[in-house]
């Protein structure tokens, strides 16, 4: 494992309980945030692994809290930006083309932006700007393996504006669960190495109910996509009943050959979502290589999501080690930001 993984993402994800508690630390030392109450609305700005934080605020602190979030993922945020919108600028490196604009267009309009990187561009204009950063530990190795450092102060920033009491406190109570899940997938044999090798070279379908559950499959996706170096495919349910369903069944003598379904499963699943999952399974099972479930722990919605958060990267680095790949480098991704530079 440790000769495949050339640059430490079995290390960094295993370190997620640590990271989580280092960026409540920096968070809280942020000075010049906006004053409480002069906020209206919240944009988040990302792409990729940094743009994922959008989604996880959106889920974690959405329904909690008064204020609309919105999430860009381009070049461009809503004309409706004003002093009144709280701009979460985030990007690992600070040199995300699509970031960069859209939050120099943002600041243009008014737009209250609190940067959340590692330095690069993104750091540069909040020093011209004057602007508050929340400085991402450089020590880690992707994007993707900063999430705890990048949407954790998401979270901190609004409980210190007003807009998201006892945060902190949701926060810590995650990181007790994700220690203990963190030394279960580590150990040999774990339930995470064990679902990496059931799925074996098909490629998983991930399906989550509502929000949270879509959001944790969106992760996990993208996360085989980048750590495994192979397809996979996400949807939320209920909405891929209306959709998606409809796929499934004309071709099932191939699809039973190279694609597994995973459910991601947590206890904020509304009634009527879990009755449809039942039958999803149902139905699907005979057009599958075989149909799964992961199940979060945790007492709070951030604690759940979190923990499917967690499981899902260390299948998707389970995957990688299967096949002899390195999980790390993504040349795929840097081939083609080079070529459009070009």
């Amino acid at each position: 494992m440790s000769e495949l993984d050339t640059v430490g993402m079995f290390k960094a994800t295993a370190g997620l309980p640590e990271q989580i508690k280092d960026a409540v630390r920096r968070t809280e030392a942020v000075e010049g945030l906006p004053p409480p109450g002069g906020i209206s609305n919240i944009l988040v700005v990302g792409m990729g692994g940094s743009g994922i934080v959008g989604d996880f605020l959106t889920v974690s602190a959405g329904p909690f809290i008064s204020l609309p979030i919105v999430v860009v993922k381009n070049y461009e945020p809503p004309s409706y930006v004003s002093d009144k919108t709280l701009v979460l600028a985030v990007s690992f490196s600070g040199n995300t083309e699509e970031t960069v604009q859209a939050v120099s267009t943002a600041a243009s309009l008014g737009g209250r932006v609190v940067a959340i990187t590692t330095g690069g561009q993104l750091a540069d204009l909040a020093s011209l700007w004057n602007i508050p950063v929340v400085e991402v530990d450089p020590e880690i190795p992707m994007p993707r393996a900063g999430l705890g450092a990048m949407a954790i102060p998401a979270l901190v920033i609004l409980e210190r504006i007003g807009c998201f009491p006892g945060a902190k406190d949701w926060i810590a109570d995650a990181v007790v669960t994700l220690e203990a899940r963190r030394d279960e997938l580590m150990a040999p044999g774990n339930e995470a190495e064990e679902l990496a090798r059931q799925i074996g070279r098909t490629f998983p379908v991930i399906y989550g109910g509502g929000g949270l559950g879509g959001t944790a499959a969106l992760r996990m996706k993208t996360q085989v996509n980048e750590n495994a170096k192979a397809p996979a495919f996400h949807a939320a349910v209920p909405e891929m009943c209306h959709n998606e369903i409809v796929g499934w069944g004309q071709h099932g003598d191939i699809t039973r050959q190279v694609l597994s379904v995973l459910f991601l499963r947590h206890d904020y699943e509304h009634p009527q979502v879990i009755r449809v999952i039942d039958v999803l399974k149902e139905m699907l099972e005979e057009v599958t290589a075989g149909i799964h479930e992961i199940h979060a722990r945790g007492e709070s919605s951030i604690a759940q999501l979190l923990d499917l958060i967690l499981f899902g990267d260390f299948v998707s680095l389970y995957m990688a080690t299967q096949e002899g790949i390195d999980p790390g480098p993504v040349p795929v991704i840097t081939e083609l930001k080079a070529r459009l530079k070009g």
